[in-house]
Formats: structure tokens, sequence, C-alpha cells
């Protein structure tokens, strides 16, 4: 290595770079096309068969939420057609007056069951989103068992309103846990105020039906706790749900017009059901009067409610017809009964019902 000479210049050393500034948080921002990102991550073989997001795309989905209910309804008609058309031929006979009645009935319960879901949440809801919104909900909850599809369509609507998912949730919970409690007290207060009129020996349960009744309790009980404490992963989520669902009971019994709301809703509820079935039953000169009516629907509801058919169908019916014919009617009047009163609550409301959950799908209120 040679030395430089005295009047070389030095050799320039390169100028030091500062880091660029990060940007402060309040400028970063999540990246707009993060779902075509998502599906750029997928395999080649899913990737086809993911649409990229578009407006056509949503324009199409859109489109296919609002029909699939229609579907749904051309074919549960088409496998159960023989019920709807044996079920309009014989009320045929049946006086058009109860009807209308049964009908007025019928529309209350969207109406209390819309008072219930109000009274379930500290927040005002619209009141005529509301009701069309709960009126849709039933004939979305036909379709599955346990009530599923009225709790989903109930869900989209208070997510819309701003509630957060996992206050949303407890409110569906509190809604399922108020109505049986107020149906069992309003059928103590039927035997109360009625105990020469209703044949309660008569609908009682044989021993070997308590013990298996009790015997399915307590597996279920024990399966549900078996599941809470083995599987962690589950633990969390239904502890918070928890907290969360005893902070709005107590927000909401702080509110007397919530509280008012949500337990008269749910009292109102099963008594406007068995007013369905009275005025059917009326109109077809069952020999039953209407407290007998009214408590037989409640003491069925009840029995059958153990038993996730969609709507009920199927043990419902078994047991309403089973409980009229205990109270003194005739086995074929009280069928037709129950059958008239399957049209006024599940087939005449399904296709209304049904585009009024196509219209609130369209105008993104669900």
């Amino acid at each position: 290595m040679y030395p430089l000479p005295l009047d070389a210049p030095l050799p320039a050393r390169p100028a030091a770079t500062d880091p660029e500034p990060e940007p402060p948080c309040s400028t970063l921002a999540l990246p707009t096309d993060l779902p075509t990102n998502l599906r750029s991550r997928l395999p080649s073989g899913l990737r086809r068969l993911v649409p990229a997001r578009s407006a056509a795309t949503a324009r199409r989905l859109r489109l296919t939420l609002t029909l699939l209910p229609l579907l749904l309804l051309g074919v549960w008609a088409a496998v159960d057609w023989r019920t709807v058309y044996g079920g309009a031929t014989r009320l045929v006979s049946a006086d058009p007056r109860w009807l209308l009645a049964g009908v007025l009935f019928t529309a209350l319960c969207s109406v209390a069951a819309a008072f219930v879901r109000q009274g379930a949440v500290p927040e005002r809801l619209p009141p005529g989103q509301l009701i069309a919104t709960q009126f849709a909900a039933g004939a979305a909850g036909q379709a599955l068992p346990g009530n599923i599809g009225a709790h989903a369509v109930v869900l989209r609507f208070l997510r819309g309103q701003g509630i957060p998912l996992p206050r949303a949730t407890a409110s569906l919970a509190l809604y399922s846990a108020v109505k049986p409690v107020a149906k069992t007290l309003v059928i103590l207060a039927f035997l109360v105020a009625f105990p020469g009129t209703l044949k309660v020996t008569e609908l009682l349960p044989k021993g070997e039906t308590l013990a298996l009744a009790g015997a399915i309790t307590g597996v279920s009980v024990a399966a549900v706790v078996t599941l809470i404490t083995t599987v962690r992963p589950l633990r969390q989520p239904l502890i918070g749900g928890l907290r969360t669902a005893l902070t709005d009971t107590r927000v909401v019994h702080s509110r007397p017009v919530r509280a008012l709301a949500l337990w008269g809703g749910a009292a109102a509820f099963p008594l406007c059901q068995g007013a369905v079935v009275a005025s059917v039953g009326t109109s077809l000169g069952l020999p039953l009067s209407w407290i007998q009516m009214v408590f037989a629907y409640l003491v069925a509801s009840t029995a059958a409610g153990a038993v996730p058919a969609p709507g009920g169908l199927g043990p419902m019916d078994a047991a309403l017809v089973f409980t009229l014919v205990a109270f003194g009617a005739p086995a074929t009047v009280a069928t037709t009964t129950v059958i008239g009163y399957r049209v006024l609550t599940v087939w005449l409301p399904l296709l209304p019902g049904t585009l009024v959950l196509s219209a609130l799908v369209r105008a993104k209120v669900l």
C-alpha cells in the first residue's frame, strides 16, 4: 500500500443516511384491499372458487340472499303441501269472523316479541324496523330448529344498529331465558285463578315419562358442564359472555320501562299464541272454554319445547292434540284446530314474512 501525497485530498466518507421517520400512529391504516390480499394467499385451486371483491359481486350476493328465503319457502311448500291443502280445506267450514280474530292475535305475537327484544337491550331501537324485523324473523325461525333462524335475523339487525356483538349475543340469551320463565309464571297464574276449570290431574305425565324427562335433563346438564370444564378454549368466551349478559341484565332491570317491556312482552306472547288456538277452536265449534284452550296451548308448548324441531312442528302438534283431547274435545275437531292454528301462525304469515325479510336485506337493514 502506497502512502498518499501530502497535498492529496482525503477520501470522502460516505454520507450518513438518516433513517426515514416512521409515520405517526394516526396516519397508519389497514390496506383497503385486505380481502384481495387474503384471496391472493389462498392456493390456486381455491383462488378460482373465491370471486374477487367488487360491486358486481356484492350485488349478486345481496340478490342471492334476497331470493334464498323464497326458494326455501317453495321447497318447504312442495314437501308439506298435503298438510297445507288439508288444513285449508277443513277451515272452509269454519266461522270467518273467529278466523279473522285469530289472524289479529297472530299479528299481535310479532308485536309482543318485539317488546321482548326491545326490553333485552338498554338502547332504544327504531320501532318500525324492530317490528318488521321480528315479523321477518318469525318466518326465518320456521326453517331451522331452536329458533336459530329468528335469532340470526335479529342479531344482524342489532349489529346494524351499532350494538357490539357480545352485547347483541347477550340480549339473545336474555330473550331466550326470559320467555320460558314468564310462561311458567303464566301457567302458575292460571292454576291459581282457575283451579276448578283446569283438569290438571289428567295432564300430568306418568312416572316413566317423568323419569325419562329427568334423565334427559340430567344428561344434558352434565354434558354441558363437562364440555365447559374440559375444553379450555370454550371457557373464556363463555365466562366473558356470561359477564356481559349479567351486566346488561342489571342495566335493563334498573330501567322500569325496559323491564316492563321485557317481562310484559314475554308473558303476552304465549297468551297471544293461545288466543289463536282458542279463536280457531271457537270457529270450528270446539266444546271447550277459552281458558281451557289457552291453557292447553301453554302446557303443550312447554312440553314440546324440549324437542328442537323447526318451529315446534311435529312434537308441538301432537302435544296440543293430546292436551285438547284430555280436556274433552273430540279427536277429529282437535286435530282440525291444530291444523288451523298452524295455517294461521306458520303458513299464512310465511309468505309476507319472507317478502319482508327480502326487503330488509335489500334495504341493508339486515
